[in-house]
């Protein structure tokens, strides 16, 4: 068997120890005190830390039909470099993800590009169109374990009660980007004092709590999975905390940049800062990391959503919605959560690895550091620090909202299934 060897890592930033990785197998085959030195490649982690690989329920990789912005391969790039080893990419490219056979060839591009796992999402509705359900069955069966018509809701509520009874007879996740278009028509930012000073058409936090809160009611009397996307208000915190408590089988995920950015960031009317959900005030900031903090929303997903320049570059309310995100989540998660003391390493592999495996059931992420588990990997360096720069990412795209920020993690390695997708020296 081909080896390599993992000396001198922190796994979950705890007590040091040596790794051996039978790339052969793609597995850890065994973990030790003692560093190994007959790998066929030895590398020494330097006592950084190493996590499982991180998952993404929520990505934009644009292929097919807007190869310009992002492929499957420039966004398996980007993933990687973030230390992602699986993502779930959503279903409104150009045609829509609605039939197995598309579903089938995302997957497959992925795995021959063999940078990342790229799962495909099928769309809840035929063309997202909100009017026809898709073949959810057939889609099930190729392999589609999460269904959403992110970038619309599924407004209709018999329609979205067909797709709660369908997605529990076939136990696959409904994902609900969370939206009531009859509250939010043109609007482009958040409804507040800031929309109000910049002139900007509001978006009220009701137009996505409303959704929220019936769903989670026909969740309730249906059954079924349903994930929430991107989380944004503080009343869908509090709707979420009350669901799971009466028992309802609802998950959500969170945004770095609903976490670490706020509708101030609009004051330059700068296209980089429109985004959907928009960005809120800092009080729902505040709600959404406690909310992560103790359980009641239940992962972090970037939204990773590439856009050319030609479509950012433009008066604030015209630019597309979205923002790069694979590259600078775990970056953006440590200066929250890890640098304040608010939580630990473990805390980071569960948000961004362990728990959106666990909802997805996949049986080869998000797995523990251990011998007999697959190696998919990624080793960060907790004190290196970097600037955010887009033109330096390797998404197609550079629409990233932190332009210019530093931070002080950085990805130096990240293995799927034992082989090597990315090292530090690929940048450099």
């Amino acid at each position: 068997m081909t080896t390599l060897a993992l000396n001198n890592v922190r796994p979950y930033g705890e007590d040091v120890l040596n790794l051996l990785i039978d790339v052969t197998s793609g597995t850890i085959a065994e973990v030790s005190d003692t560093p190994f030195t007959d790998a066929d490649e030895v590398i020494d982690g330097e006592g950084n830390v190493l996590l499982p690989g991180l998952v993404d329920m929520h990505v934009h990789l644009r292929e097919p039909g807007r190869e310009d912005t992002e492929t499957i391969a420039t966004g398996s790039d980007a993933a990687a470099k973030g230390g992602f080893t699986a993502v779930f990419t959503m279903a409104n490219t150009n045609p829509v993800i609605d039939q197995p056979f598309l579903a089938e060839a995302v997957w497959s591009k992925g795995q021959e590009y063999g940078k990342c796992d790229v799962y495909p999402v099928g769309s809840i509705t035929q063309g997202l169109e909100g009017a026809q359900l898709t073949e959810i069955g057939l889609m099930a069966r190729s392999g589609v374990r999460m269904f959403s018509d992110d970038g619309k809701c599924v407004n209709d509520p018999q329609l979205m009660r067909r797709a709660i009874e369908y997605a529990k007879a076939h136990d696959v996740v409904l994902a609900q980007h969370a939206e009531d278009h009859r509250l939010t028509g043109s609007a482009s930012a958040h409804e507040g004092e800031q929309a109000a000073r910049l002139g900007l058409r509001g978006w009220p936090r009701v137009a996505e709590e409303s959704i929220v809160a019936r769903d989670a009611i026909m969740t309730r009397d249906y059954g079924g999975r349903y994930h929430l996307c991107h989380a944004s208000t503080e009343g869908t915190v509090e709707l979420l905390r009350f669901a799971k408590s009466q028992g309802i089988e609802v998950t959500a995920e969170v945004t770095p940049h609903h976490l670490m950015l706020t509708d101030d960031k609009l004051a330059t009317y700068d296209g980089l800062f429109r985004v959907n959900p928009p960005l809120r005030e800092a009080r729902d900031a505040e709600a959404l990391k406690q909310a992560l903090l103790d359980g009641t929303v239940d992962v972090v997903a970037t939204d990773h959503a590439p856009h050319g320049s030609e479509d950012k570059c433009v008066e604030f309310e015209h630019a597309k919605p979205g923002m790069l995100g694979l590259e600078t989540s775990l970056a953006v998660v440590h200066r929250i959560f890890v640098e304040t003391g608010l939580a630990d390493w473990r805390f980071v592999a569960k948000v961004m690895s362990e728990r959106p495996a666990e909802i997805l059931r996949l049986e080869d992420q998000g797995r523990p550091i251990a011998a007999g588990e697959p190696a998919n990997l990624v080793l960060v360096d907790p004190d290196s620090s970097w600037t955010a720069r887009g033109e330096e990412m390797a998404s197609k795209a550079s629409n990233t909202p932190y332009e210019g920020i530093e931070f002080t993690a950085r990805v130096v390695g990240t293995w799927l299934r034992g082989k090597t997708t990315y090292t530090e020296k690929d940048s450099q």
